[in-house]
């Protein structure tokens, strides 16, 4: 499980690859990547809030981009970071639906060392496939 930002993809955004041998790791990697997008150490996140909630999607695809896009929303309605997850994926048909425990507190800016704000993810690039070695996503952020 691992993420790494790519250069020379968006001049204006943020680009990364997460990785993980479940889709679950995978997931968890990316919510890491948008976490450390915004904040410099992910380590000064402590873990003082624990935010339960749900999201789903007709594909792996969708069911990341959604659950990127619930941690921004997050961080904007209620001005949360957090750097550890508990992720249950559960697949139906036609559908998986992702629970999520999601662990860090508010965000302070005197604590936390600010990088950018990031806006929202683009569908611009992103795509997430099932590889001999695990999974794979590629993801643009707007900041």
């Amino acid at each position: 499980m691992s993420f790494k930002f790519l250069e020379d993809i968006a001049i204006a955004d943020v680009a990364f690859e997460a990785t993980g041998k479940t889709l679950k790791e995978l997931l968890e990697s990316a919510a890491l990547a948008v976490t450390n997008t915004m904040v410099k150490d992910l380590d000064a996140i402590e873990q003082e809030v624990e935010k339960k909630f749900k999201v789903e999607g007709e594909d792996p695809e969708k069911l990341l981009f959604n659950f990127l896009q619930e941690l921004i929303f997050l961080k904007d309605a209620e001005l949360l970071l957090f750097n550890k997850f508990e992720l249950d994926v559960i697949p139906e048909k036609n559908r998986f639906q992702l629970s999520v425990k999601a662990y860090g507190e508010k965000l302070d800016m005197k604590k936390h060392e600010l990088l950018v704000d990031v806006k929202a993810v683009s569908m611009h690039n992103f795509k997430i496939e099932e590889t001999k070695d695990g999974w794979v996503a590629s993801v643009i952020l707007d900041v």
